[in-house]
């Protein structure tokens, strides 16, 4: 005769369901397992054909035949997607928090025209033709921007609306002028006809290692911000009670936004869509808390990136689609849906 547990005991005995911690962390790798595998589809995918024993030949032997140069180059590419991507996807996920607006992204604070606008002043009056030298002007308009809109925005009486209408008054000044440049200058024109779609072809270590050291701090920085960025989403008074300095959190953020979205524009031109759909999509899954969404973002922004790069390779063998083009193609119905859904949701 079967004697049944008393309801205390079975309670003790069963399992615990898991917690929204544990399913996070696991999302968390399985997003780095899909990460691992775009990269390696990144390297093996091209618009020249080549079989898995060169590319493993290409990554594990000494180079020297054809198929090995290309494996280099597509590492050095791949490499600079990991970082770019990751780069961009943290920078929409600060400044979504730092405006309060989830379809906020980089462009928004007109860091994207900052480094346009700075490599066509370089081209076309002073000369400039490497890529190196296209690195450190971007850099520099970008960094030059963003601190404008801060200043434009009330610097230490900053605050989401402002800084937005600052940077959108920039923005619009500064693509402005670079219409006005490119088309008195055919030169200019044709120089920057490329760069300014947004590709990953041109990587190079000496690209990667001048933007790497930026790269890093700026993803050190975000990353710290999560928790006042955490507080500030409560509002003003709030974060306030909670110890939080709004005005050096607000600074902070600008600065590893610019920092971010600037040395992933100088490397590889202003690509758009990514740093707004990842935040946006991931904060779907993660909830609002900035611990869980930037971590999320520095993982899948680089899985969009070279998954849009491999694409833009396979479509247009042998040419190639670059990588700037197919994200505005798809980012082009994912933002409208996003948009309609938003409005469907106030309504």
């Amino acid at each position: 005769m079967l004697v049944e547990s008393p309801p205390e005991q079975r309670a003790e005995t069963a399992p615990a369901p898991p917690t929204r911690r544990a399913i996070r962390a696991f999302g968390l790798v399985l997003a780095v397992a899909i990460l691992v595998l775009v990269a390696l589809a990144s390297i093996a995918i091209g618009a020249k054909e080549l079989s898995l024993g060169q590319v493993w030949h290409g990554l594990f032997e000494d180079a020297g035949t054809y198929g090995d140069v290309v494996v280099a180059e597509r590492l050095s590419r791949t490499v600079l997607g990991l970082l770019a991507g990751a780069a961009l996807g943290l920078a929409g996920a600060v400044l979504q928090a730092l405006t309060r607006n989830p379809l906020a992204d980089p462009g928004l604070l007109g860091i994207n025209a900052g480094a346009s606008a700075a490599v066509v002043t370089a081209i076309t009056f002073l000369g400039v033709t490497s890529l190196s030298g296209y690195v450190w002007f971007a850099f520099l308009g970008a960094a030059a921007v963003g601190a404008l809109v801060w200043f434009l925005g009330g610097s230490r009486g900053a605050t989401p609306v402002r800084l937005a209408l600052a940077g959108t008054a920039i923005s619009a000044a500064l693509y402005g002028y670079l219409q006005a440049v490119m088309i008195m200058d055919d030169a200019a024109l044709g120089k920057m006809r490329f760069w300014t779609v947004g590709s990953l072809s041109s990587a190079s270590e000496s690209t990667i290692r001048q933007v790497l050291p930026f790269l890093l701090a700026g993803v050190v920085l975000a990353l710290a911000l999560s928790r006042p960025l955490n507080a500030m989403a409560m509002g003003d008074d709030t974060a306030k009670a909670l110890g939080a300095n709004l005005n050096r959190t607000r600074a902070l953020s600008m600065l590893a936004a610019t920092v971010l979205c600037g040395a992933a524009t100088a490397a590889c031109g202003p690509i758009v869509f990514v740093g707004l759909m990842v935040p946006h999509v991931v904060r779907s899954f993660t909830g609002p808390d900035l611990r869980w969404i930037l971590p999320y973002a520095a993982i899948l922004s680089p899985v969009l990136l070279l998954g849009a790069d491999v694409i833009g390779r396979m479509v247009a063998r042998p040419a190639e689609l670059q990588v700037g083009i197919v994200t505005a193609i798809l980012g082009g119905p994912v933002f409208i849906y996003l948009v309609r859904r938003r409005r469907t949701a106030q309504l």
